[in-house]
C-alpha cells in the first residue's frame, strides 16, 4: 500500500454519514499496519457549571466535524475537513495519505490536484459544528481536521474525480441528481460498480394471532321430555 495511487484511485460512495462511517471503520480494521488514536478536547463553551459530561461530549460527532478517537494507520487515505491553505492545497476535500504520525501533528502526503506529492503537516485545530442550532450549547471539538476516505458521501464527492468508484446503496438515493453525481464520479462506465440492497419486507401480521376470530356461541337446545 506504499502506493498512494491505488488508495486514492478509488472510493466507495453512499448516501449518509452512518453508511459511510460503517464502511470506515470496517475498512481500516482491515487495513495493514499499527493503530494509532487521536482523542480529541470536547468542551461545550457556554457551559460554566459543567452540567455536560466529558463522556457525553466524546459521544457526539455532528456532520462536517471528526470523531472523537481519530483511528488511523500508516497509508490510509484521509480527507480534509476544513480550508487550512488553500494557497498551497489544502482545501475542504481535499484527499491525502497518512505518511508519519506526530505527537502534535500528522505527516500526510496530497495526492490529488496541481499540488500532488506534496508533503504537509495537519496540526490539531478547535473544530464547531456548522449548524449552531444543532445542541443546546456550543460544541466545540480540538481534533485533526480529517477523517477516513476509503468511503464518503456522495455530497462530500462532488466535484472530485475518482477513477474506480463503488456506489453503495443500502437506502434510496434523496434525489435524480444525487444518483447522478455518484454515477459521474468514475472515469469510465465500466469502472463502476453499484451495490443495492433491497429493503427487506414487512411481516405480514398473523390475522389469526393478532385478530383471532370469535367463536361462535354454541345454540342452546330445548329438550322436552315426556313422562
Amino acid at each position: 500500500m506504499a502506493d498512494s495511487s491505488y488508495m486514492t484511485s478509488r472510493a466507495i460512495l453512499s448516501t449518509t454519514n452512518d453508511n459511510v462511517d460503517k464502511i470506515n471503520i470496517r475498512m481500516i480494521e482491515r487495513f495493514h499496519g499499527d493503530e494509532v488514536i487521536y482523542h480529541s478536547f470536547d468542551s461545550a463553551e457556554d457551559d460554566p457549571y459543567g452540567y455536560y459530561a466529558p463522556e457525553f461530549l466524546n459521544g457526539l460527532t455532528p456532520n462536517g466535524l471528526p470523531p472523537h478517537a481519530l483511528k488511523l494507520k500508516l497509508n490510509c487515505p484521509v480527507i480534509l475537513l476544513r480550508n487550512i491553505d488553500p494557497a498551497n492545497g489544502l482545501c475542504n476535500g481535499t484527499r491525502l495519505v497518512v505518511r508519519g504520525f506526530e505527537r502534535n501533528t500528522i505527516d500526510a502526503e496530497i495526492v490529488i490536484g496541481q499540488h500532488a506529492g506534496r508533503r504537509v503537516f495537519l496540526p490539531r485545530i478547535p473544530l464547531c459544528p456548522s449548524d449552531n442550532d444543532m445542541f443546546p450549547f456550543k460544541f466545540k471539538r480540538k481534533q485533526f481536521p480529517i477523517r477516513l476516505s476509503f468511503a464518503m458521501t456522495i455530497n462530500k464527492a462532488q466535484g472530485q474525480t475518482i477513477p474506480i468508484v463503488g456506489v453503495y446503496l443500502p437506502n434510496p438515493v434523496f434525489s435524480h441528481g444525487q444518483l447522478y453525481v455518484a454515477l459521474s464520479r468514475a472515469t469510465a462506465k465500466r469502472n463502476i460498480k453499484i451495490l443495492i440492497q433491497k429493503e427487506k419486507p414487512k411481516e405480514k401480521s398473523n390475522k389469526q394471532h393478532n385478530n383471532p376470530k370469535k367463536r361462535k356461541r354454541p345454540t342452546a337446545r330445548l329438550t322436552t321430555w315426556r313422562s
